[in-house]
């Protein structure tokens, strides 16, 4: 997946999404700034009388001088008229002691009239300089509030420009990875993986083929999603659907022979977690090599393209099982291959041998015997799943995940090198088979540049040791077993801190595994709906050449006709039956992220919180289940990143828009 040139986008050759993680382009800008409507320094008020009525006390202070003068000039000039009148003194000396006293007394009320001016005038000062301190305190306040809203014009702008912000940024790995490992998960946690690693990889115009050995049906929502983007996927549901499948019926018969005795090997695994089981004491030890031989020598006898069933009559054959006319009347074999058969051996100390190597094949290959015995060609489709419900058990189930595997092996060895990842191969469950053939299937992809993303829900001591191995990226997703989650603890490194959005969190609790979806086989073009198919019978079998088949369940077509073979076929009736092979899923991440969209303003403020925590044993077993903590080589080492593989991300409003690059298509 490539996003195309532009804002938080980035050219170049195509990537592998991944899943999503919470980088907002923008900075959070915090709680809206405090407004001032309230100065915190109160405004100054008039002139405290106080202090005016302590002015005038002093000024009276010091006018007491002057008032006892004038007081004094006025006494002593009642003395001195009072002396001319009764002619103690000259009027001449009278009339100057009034006039002194006058002057006197002028003088000291000049004095009083100027001390009470000087009051005045400190008064008036006062006043003006408190009403200088009321208007620089208003300035003050309009100018804070002036700022105050200033600032909250910016704040809102980057508020908004935080709303509108790319939140989600892609995690996508380079394209020149081999393979992706996944460790741990749930079955929602998978749905989500596997849908947001095809889904970008079909739009661009890859293929994606899915073995889903889950039992689980986690591919339900990644059908879902292709028949929204107007592709019609190819499911089949195993074991029912074996007579439709043709995976490997088109091998050379040394291939094909191999293929058949790893599946036959498998079947005596009696556990489901990949342990090989213990032989029963009346059947000889599996030994791959002479059971290949065996089955190449019959396939040879048999002729092109013997159906699966023809192989296990000649196996009957071989080891005396039942009597051979019935496979004859049933058109199994002829009998020019009876006679073949025969003498295929011989007689001798080997006949014992071949007796009993042939009915431990036969009793184990025999649930194979409707594979590909259904004629009608399959619809073509860049999707094709095949997933394994819990009808076969589990002895079946390993046998067709091993045939499933090794068929596809087969196929990528013999395909020319392409693009890298315009074919992807997702393999969940792969702790169930056995470790030399999942590393074949890895080595097939790299030599042929497919993608191969593998998938464990259990991570043994055996899956410890394969995970990141060679130029890999490993998914850590949800681990139950405290064990094994101290042991994805120290690969990844304990110093490591990572944060959990909040977003996460909340929708993994909501999720649960208990969905109701599920899909049928064959059709695979709706969800939960049942196709119906013909079964058709012959008398007889005819092989030739008239038609080619490239619609097969296999990657890359016809694989450039290298295993091109053409058939005609006689048909003589034909018998229907209802396909109802039901499973269900495992999640329902679209209508839960529909339902968190609802709620725009709840959603931008769920966003915003977040969880930070250490990479330890306990945090691994309460991952989100669409939570995975990443690890991927980089030219400065391995970088460890958490990201959130919910594919509905990619609607959000703050998601960075994917634009897919087309893939050139796989030469053939």
């Amino acid at each position: 997946m490539t996003a195309a040139a532009g804002p938080g986008r980035t050219s170049g050759p195509p990537r592998i999404l991944l899943g999503w993680r919470y980088a907002p382009g923008q900075p959070d800008p915090g709680p809206p700034p405090d407004r001032h409507d309230a100065p915190t320094d109160p405004a100054p008020g008039g002139v405290d009388p106080g202090w005016v009525a302590a002015q005038r006390r002093i000024g009276h202070r010091l006018s007491r001088p002057a008032r006892i003068g004038i007081g004094l000039a006025a006494a002593t000039a009642a003395v001195a008229g009072a002396a001319g009148l009764a002619g103690l003194i000259s009027p001449a000396l009278a009339g100057c002691g009034l006039l002194a006293c006058g002057g006197w007394a002028a003088r000291c009320a000049a004095w009083i009239w100027l001390g009470r001016r000087h009051t005045s005038r400190l008064i008036a000062a006062e006043e003006q300089r408190m009403a200088g301190l009321r208007a620089e305190h208003d300035r003050r306040a309009e100018a804070r509030r002036r700022r105050d809203a200033a600032d909250l014009r910016s704040w809102r702008q980057r508020a908004a420009a935080y709303e509108r912000r790319p939140a989600w940024q892609p995690v996508s790995l380079p394209a020149d990875l081999d393979r992706i490992d996944v460790a741990g998960g749930t079955a929602a946690g998978w749905a989500a993986m596997v849908t947001t690693i095809a889904a970008p990889r079909l739009a661009a115009g890859g293929e994606v083929t899915v073995l889903d050995l889950t039992e689980q049906a986690v591919t339900a929502d990644l059908v879902t999603v292709a028949g929204r983007i107007g592709l019609r996927p190819l499911v089949l549901v195993l074991p029912g659907d074996l007579p439709r499948l043709d995976l490997g019926t088109g091998l050379a018969p040394s291939a094909r022979a191999e293929v058949l005795a790893l599946a036959a090997g498998a079947s005596q695994a009696v556990d489901q977690a990949g342990a090989p089981g213990t032989p029963a004491a009346d059947t000889p030890a599996a030994d791959p090599a002479a059971e290949q031989a065996l089955l190449e020598r019959i396939l040879g006898v048999l002729g092109p393209e013997p159906a699966t069933g023809t192989v296990t009559a000649a196996l009957r054959v071989l080891a005396g099982i039942g009597d051979p006319r019935a496979d004859l009347r049933e058109g199994l074999l002829t009998g020019a291959e009876l006679d073949r058969l025969a003498v295929l051996f011989g007689r001798g100390a080997t006949e014992r041998i071949v007796i009993e190597r042939a009915w431990s094949l036969e009793s184990r290959l025999r649930r194979l015997d409707g594979l590909g015995s259904d004629l009608a060609p399959l619809r073509p489709s860049p999707l094709r799943i095949a997933s394994l419900d819990r009808s076969a058990g589990p002895i079946g189930n390993r046998m067709l995940a091993t045939y499933l595997v090794a068929a596809i092996t087969q196929l990528l060895r013999q395909v020319p090198r392409g693009p890298r990842w315009a074919h992807a191969l997702a393999l969940l469950g792969a702790e169930r088979l056995a470790d030399d053939l999942v590393t074949r299937l890895a080595q097939a992809c790299e030599s042929s540049g497919s993608g191969l993303v593998l998938g464990y829900r259990s991570v043994p001591a055996a899956v410890r040791e394969r995970l990141g191995r060679g130029n890999a990226a490993v998914a850590f997703m949800r681990l139950g077993n405290g064990t094994e989650a101290r042991a994805a603890s120290e690969l990844i490194g304990t110093e490591h801190r990572l944060v959990v959005c909040q977003f996460t969190d909340t929708v993994g609790i909501s999720v649960t595994d208990s969905g109701g979806d599920s899909y049928t086989g064959s059709l695979g073009s709706s969800v939960s709906s049942a196709g119906s198919s013909s079964l058709s019978r012959t008398a007889g079998r005819s092989r030739g050449h008239g038609r080619s088949r490239p619609d097969r369940f296999g990657p890359f077509g016809d694989l450039g006709g290298s295993l091109s073979r053409d058939r005609s076929y006689s048909v003589a009736g034909s018998v229907s039956h209802s396909l109802t092979e039901g499973m269900t899923s495992g999640t329902s991440w679209g209508r839960s992220t529909s339902r968190a969209m609802g709620e725009n303003a709840a959603l931008g403020r769920t966003v915003q919180r977040s969880r930070e925590f250490l990479v330890e044993a306990g945090e691994l077993q309460r991952l989100p289940p669409s939570a995975a903590i990443i690890s991927y080589p980089a030219p400065a080492g391995r970088t460890i990143i958490l990201a959130d593989l919910n594919p509905a991300i990619g609607g959000l409003p703050g998601a960075v828009p994917i634009d897919p690059v087309p893939i050139d298509p796989v030469p053939t």
